[in-house]
């Protein structure tokens, strides 16, 4: 597997990275892992406008999601070669509702679905897409959220999206290969549960998992990155780095 980094900015866009946006390849399918503000000119850098094969969006928080609108544009108002047939998008209920809503000016109520095949998560489901075999839990988020595990030909990767410390995240992260992890806050500062997780939080996590390898997401512009990444590596042995636009890692 190979995973780019298309933006990993929290709650907005930084002046180096947009939000959360992930672009995981196998055996030449490509499933992106969120679509948060700015992600879709990024992913530009990295692959064709229409190459994508499938879409995981782990809850609807904008900067997870909104730039799906913007993607519905390219999709829908094709002009070379006509509209684009639906691209399935794995996705928390009620995401087809959501992105019309935020576009706000569809040709009609079912134009979002025209383009995008949206299947509803489910806490636990075990399922493919493409190449990958899938697992998903819901964490904890004051919205519903998922975080996903994939695998592929004995490697695996796990993406926490949005969450507080939770058993389940720890579970679906078991021994896997890399661990994107967000870490929204700083130890001592900001204590909200089921909300986010700090750096040490995304330590402590890694290593109940049994983590190889830990990779620091997620973290806003007003958040210093550095405090988190000495907290995690504080409460994890293992490799522990701080995601960045356009990293690309071999699993």
């Amino acid at each position: 597997m190979k995973l780019t980094v298309v933006g990993c900015s929290g709650s907005f866009p930084s002046a180096d990275s947009a939000c959360s946006s992930y672009l995981v390849e196998a055996d030449g399918f490509r499933l992106l892992l969120d679509m948060g503000n700015g992600a879709l000119g990024e992913l530009q850098r990295h692959c064709g406008l229409y190459d994508l094969d499938a879409i995981f969006l782990s809850h609807l928080h904008p900067d997870h999601c909104i730039d799906m609108c913007a993607y519905f544009v390219a999709r829908y108002y094709r002009h070379e070669g006509g509209r684009c047939d639906a691209i399935p998008v794995h996705a928390p209920e009620g995401a087809e509702e959501r992105l019309t809503t935020a576009y706000g000016d569809t040709p009609d109520s079912s134009a979002m679905g025209e383009v995008f095949d949206f299947q509803t998560l489910k806490p636990g489901a075990a399922f493919e897409i493409g190449p990958f075999s899938v697992r998903t839990e819901r964490v904890a988020h004051p919205v519903e959220a998922y975080a996903i595990r994939l695998e592929h030909e004995g490697r695996s990767l796990v993406y926490s999206g949005d969450t507080g410390a939770c058993d389940q995240l720890d579970e679906l992260a078991t021994g896997t290969d890399l661990y994107l992890c967000e870490a929204s806050f700083i130890h001592g500062k900001e204590d909200i549960p089921d909300l986010h997780l700090n750096g040490r939080e995304a330590g402590v996590s890694a290593t109940r998992a049994g983590a190889g390898r830990l990779v620091l997401t997620h973290i806003p512009p007003w958040t210093d990155a550095q405090v988190n990444l000495r907290d995690a590596r504080e409460s994890f042995d293992g490799p522990v780095e701080l995601a960045r636009s356009g990293a690309v890692y071999e699993i």
